[in-house]
């Protein structure tokens, strides 16, 4: 019995120290460490899985264009590429990667978009490659710092969709790799990013964002505070 209660305390001593051991860890890096816990903290609430954003950049450099899934959007199209364009822009319909992927940015596989039937610029431009690809229409594949897009020739050229905004582009029929420093229209930047990455967040998520970095920002000013006290406190005895 009193083996069992001396194991019994040994177990419990180690606890407690762990638990204060532990405490004191988080102390730490709640007043010394904010910097990068704010950041853990954003990341996790707009990506709670946060592999979405290494799929999402390999695939601006790698679109998944697969022109089999979409084989029911081909009935009834024409054989020009502006009326195509304009077709498939009609039959999957803006959305931002908020609304329909519940993340500020991602880049969805073209079987995704055709069986969700929405989403933003880079699924639109995913479902019109392989559109094109199916067709055999020759096109570019091109990305800017706000938008994607596919050229084609006899393409219009907007404020949004023209050779000086781009940074990088993909011939999928020579493999030419083309990357550039871009013209930046940076009120159109800075409104678009806003709109889509702020506006449109769902208010949890953007309480959740405010409120844990407000709660990570007083826990080091009162933790900072408490040690400058605790070293003050020394010093007079």
């Amino acid at each position: 019995m009193r083996t069992f209660r001396q194991h019994f305390e040994k177990v419990r001593t180690s606890l407690r120290r762990s638990a204060v051991s532990c405490r004191a860890f988080i102390r730490h890096e709640l007043a010394y460490r904010t910097g990068p816990l704010i950041a853990l903290w954003i990341l996790l609430v707009l990506y709670p899985n946060p592999f979405n954003i290494a799929t999402s950049v390999h695939r601006v450099f790698n679109p998944d264009i697969n022109p089999l899934v979409v084989e029911p959007l081909l009935d009834g199209l024409s054989s020009d590429p502006v009326a195509i364009e304009r077709e498939i822009l009609e039959r999957i319909p803006y959305r931002y990667d908020w609304e329909v992927h519940g993340m500020p940015w991602y880049f969805p596989s073209t079987e995704r978009v055709v069986e969700r039937g929405e989403g933003d610029c880079k699924a639109r431009a995913v479902v019109l490659a392989s559109v094109f690809e199916r067709m055999e229409i020759p096109y570019r594949f091109n990305s800017s710092l706000v938008h994607v897009w596919v050229e084609y020739d006899g393409k219009a050229e907007t404020v949004f969709e023209n050779p000086r905004a781009m940074f990088y582009q993909q011939d999928p029929e020579t493999g030419e790799r083309l990357f550039q420093l871009p013209e930046v229209e940076w009120k159109l930047w800075f409104d678009s990013t806003r709109e889509g990455l702020w506006d449109v967040m769902p208010a949890f998520r953007k309480a959740l964002l405010l409120l844990g970095t407000a709660f990570l920002v007083t826990a080091r000013v009162v933790l900072r505070q408490n040690t400058i006290q605790s070293i003050d406190n020394v010093k007079v005895l």
